[in-house]
Order: structure tokens, then sequence, then C-alpha cells
């Protein structure tokens, strides 16, 4: 799995590359959580995702309610996935996970979010 990870203006960019599995789950969450603190808009890109396993849905899980606490306490964070596979958003759909996010089919839809 390859991250990489940038800011334009008041949004980070979070690119993930490759499966999300028990091996890399954790690296991806030690990656993106800080991203948190830097930016109001997350753009999670996900296209190039090729698998996600139960632990990529418990990091999406972490980043989720930490963005929430940082709604109740300071300023609100908006979340953006980018680009998910059928496959990942039927198991996001199936697991009730679709709720908690916000889903683009490209970066520039997702930037023009306000």
């Amino acid at each position: 799995m390859d991250i990489n990870i940038h800011s334009e203006d008041l949004v980070t960019i979070i690119e993930v590359k490759g499966s999300i599995d028990g091996q890399t789950a954790s690296t991806l969450q030690e990656q993106i959580l800080p991203a948190i603190e830097s930016a109001p808009k997350i753009l999670l890109n996900m296209t190039e995702v090729s698998f996600m396993s139960s632990a990529g849905l418990r990091t999406l899980l972490v980043l989720h309610r930490k963005a929430a606490e940082k709604n109740i306490d300071e300023q609100k964070i908006q979340i953006i996935l980018v680009g998910l596979s059928e496959e990942i958003r039927d198991t996001m759909s199936i697991t009730g996970f679709l709720d908690f996010f916000t889903l683009c089919e490209t970066i520039d839809e997702a930037r023009s979010l306000s």
C-alpha cells in the first residue's frame, strides 16, 4: 500500500493505492489521523484501492470518530471518500458505513463541495 498526503489551501488530500487489510490498516491510520488536526476538509482518494478488509473499515470508523470529536470541540471536519470501487461501496453500504461519509466520484467533485 502506498499513501501520499498533501495539502492545498484548507484541504488535505490523502491518496491511497493498493490493499487496505490487516497488515496495512494500522499504517494508514497512523498517517491519516494527524490530517484531522490540520484541515477542515479531508479528501480520501481511494480510486486505486483494490481491496479493503474489515481492518480497513475499522480504520475509517476511527477516522470518523476522531472527526466527530473535533466537530463537537472545535470545528466542522468534513471527510469525503473519493472513487470507491463498486465492491468497497457495496461492503460499506451493507455494514452501514456509507452513512458516516460523503462520497464523490472524482477529486474535482469533492473539492467543489462546501
